[in-house]
């Protein structure tokens, strides 16, 4: 296990004794941080040891899915007083990634008809699907635009990969969204007027994000994303306040 990672759970281990024969253990573990890295597990296991040997080693097996979990367990013992020690090896398990190549993605093919400029590099797609897919690129390609006559278009202040990402959602052999990407691929849908990918990010944070509630409220919020924001009002307690849910602008 990388040093700085076992360091980054070792500061979140609390453990407690109780003052009677049994002993009550508590490991507290917050890992947000490894899982923005791409860790989405982690496993192996505590040895607890009494000192004086007042009771038999106990090996506990780790298995952690949520980014804040709490392990307990709970020790028979005869003494009022226990000196215990811990032994601890864990291993972080990396979501698998699928690398898309960008290039391939935007090579020229007979169903594509023309090039745009990102960066310097030309990418290949096909105006009829950009321009199902978003009113950004309808209008470009239109006729009211001198852009819609030219064989290559530059698009300006936007970054090749951000770009191959977004287009990486919708293109043949889409990609999922994954807490990573997701606030960056919500900037881009925004600005190039992609609603499908707003939605399908916003299915993401709904049933399979671990992001904190506090950043999916903002995102909500922000993105103007009507489901997502009804999923925290639903889960909301008579005692919350609604006015902390700012009201999101947009047609419904």
């Amino acid at each position: 296990m990388n040093l700085q990672i076992l360091i980054a759970i070792i500061h979140n281990l609390t453990s407690q004794t109780l003052m009677e024969s049994n002993v009550y253990l508590n490991w507290k573990f917050d890992w947000d941080k490894l899982y923005m890295e791409g860790v989405d597990r982690i496993t192996g296991h505590i040895i607890v040891k009494e000192r004086n040997d007042y009771f038999q080693p106990k090996h506990i097996e780790i298995d952690l899915t949520k980014t804040k979990q709490t392990i307990m367990n709970k020790i028979n013992g005869h003494h009022s007083e226990y000196s215990v020690s811990f032994e601890y090896s864990l291993t972080p398990h990396y979501a698998p990634t699928e690398n898309v190549s960008y290039d391939a993605l935007f090579a020229p093919s007979h169903l594509n008809d023309t090039i745009l400029v990102i960066e310097g590099k030309k990418i290949h797609v096909s105006k009829a699907f950009l321009s199902y897919q978003s009113e950004y690129f309808e209008a470009l390609f239109s006729k009211n635009f001198k852009e819609g006559s030219l064989s290559e278009i530059e698009i300006k202040e936007v970054s090749y990969d951000d770009f191959g990402l977004l287009c990486s959602i919708f293109y043949p052999n889409p990609q999922f969204p994954n807490d990573r990407t997701a606030e960056k691929l919500l900037i881009m849908a925004r600005r190039f007027l992609f609603p499908s990918v707003t939605a399908i990010v916003e299915y993401h944070l709904i049933h399979n994000s671990k992001l904190k509630k506090k950043k999916m409220k903002r995102l909500a919020d922000e993105f103007g994303m009507p489901k997502l924001r009804e999923k925290f009002i639903r889960q909301m307690s008579p005692l919350d306040n609604p006015r902390k849910f700012k009201r999101i602008r947009g047609d419904f």
